[in-house]
């Protein structure tokens, strides 16, 4: 049961500093090491009492552990995503995307600039601490716009996640201070489309 309830902090696709000057190696390093690795120690610790609820047939204590097992779930989910669709600029980093999900992003939103336009208007006006999202939505074969409070998955929205930021005060106040839109705006220099690209297609096929 064990292995089955253990997860990981997955490694970082490159150094602390190498997403600089979007986002500085003191921010990465924190990130990662502090916000990402609480978020599985926290998950691990719920899950194993929830399984130990389970086994005494604790219903009230199963229930009262969902929140933590959806924050912190949610926020493994999340970052473990975030990492991996951002890149330095010098390898992969930045540009526009190509192939079917240019041309989905054209039909759903008339245009790229339009998409990241109302991308960067939903994500910089989050009330408090979320997630602005690019979401596939399966129903209606369509691209969406969401945002997520707190740590939630978009998976609670129903749509596959495409691509996310963070907008959690943790993710870019040391180098933005309170000027979220700023950081909003910088960080499509360094979104790695080509794997953004890959989640697209592979969300599309499933």
């Amino acid at each position: 049961m064990a292995e089955q309830t253990s997860y990981q902090l997955p490694d970082l696709p490159y150094d602390y500093k190498a997403l600089e000057p979007v986002i500085s190696a003191e921010i990465m390093e924190l990130h990662y090491t502090k916000h990402h690795k609480g978020y599985v120690t926290n998950l691990n610790t719920a899950l194993e009492k929830y399984h130990e609820a389970e086994t005494k047939n604790d219903v009230a204590q199963m229930i009262a552990l969902q929140q933590a097992i959806k924050f912190n779930g949610g926020g493994h989910i999340n970052h473990s995503i975030f990492w991996t669709i951002l890149a330095p600029i010098a390898k992969g980093g930045g540009g526009m995307p190509k192939g079917e999900l240019a041309k989905m992003i054209e039909r759903d939103f008339s245009s790229f600039d339009a998409f990241k336009e109302k991308f960067n208007a939903a994500t910089t006006a989050i009330q408090g601490s979320g997630w602005g999202w690019l979401g596939y939505n399966k129903g209606q074969k369509r691209l969406e716009i969401a945002i997520c409070s707190n740590q939630d998955p978009l998976s609670t929205q129903g749509l596959v996640p495409i691509l996310g930021v963070d907008v959690w005060e943790h993710a870019y106040y040391l180098q933005y201070k309170n000027v979220r839109a700023d950081y909003v705006k910088a960080i499509w220099q360094i979104f790695h489309w080509k794997h953004i690209e890959e989640r697209f297609n592979k969300a599309i096929g499933s």
